[in-house]
């Protein structure tokens, strides 16, 4: 019978490629659900590989030391040479790409259009929008670090004599 929890990944009758699959297929696509509009910072990154590379050593079981013959871990290095795929922060960011990529050919109407990509002669249609509202617009872009790897230009919060 075909598990599909931990049993699954550490079934023996199943085959590492199986295993692999099962990760990629099921497990992947819940724990990305969305992802592309994430904002990672480094701790985030960090728990996400951890993940990764708990799942990938139930996968791969543990190995045999050759001088001492007791049974270890597989370190992270290893792991990932055995995976041979990108990690998972890979993927959220190259999705994170192509998401910006469909972005950037929506139609000038929708919402996610006019608040990403907004060039400099339409933004006198927001009117003065306040200090408050540049905070929101500088925290949009700090939180789905869109300007970053777009190399799209966000207004910024300026700073003048102290006062926003």
């Amino acid at each position: 019978m075909l598990l599909f929890g931990t049993e699954s990944l550490t079934s023996r009758p199943l085959s590492k490629s199986l295993k692999i699959k099962i990760y990629r297929i099921i497990i992947l696509s819940v724990v990305l659900y969305r992802c592309e509009t994430w904002s990672l910072i480094l701790r985030e990154e960090r728990k996400l590989r951890y993940f990764e590379n708990n799942v990938l050593r139930r996968i791969f079981g543990l190995r045999r030391d050759e001088v001492t013959g007791d049974w270890r871990r597989f370190h992270n290095k290893k792991l990932n040479d055995l995976y041979c795929l990108p990690n998972i922060v890979r993927v959220i960011k190259s999705r994170r790409m192509r998401w910006a990529g469909h972005v950037a050919r929506m139609a000038e109407k929708r919402g996610v259009y006019r608040v990403l990509v907004k060039t400099r002669r339409e933004r006198h249609h927001w009117g003065y929008l306040g200090v408050d509202g540049w905070i929101v617009i500088g925290w949009i872009s700090r939180m789905w670090d869109v300007g970053m790897w777009t190399g799209l230009e966000w207004p910024r919060i300026k700073k003048v004599g102290g006062r926003f």
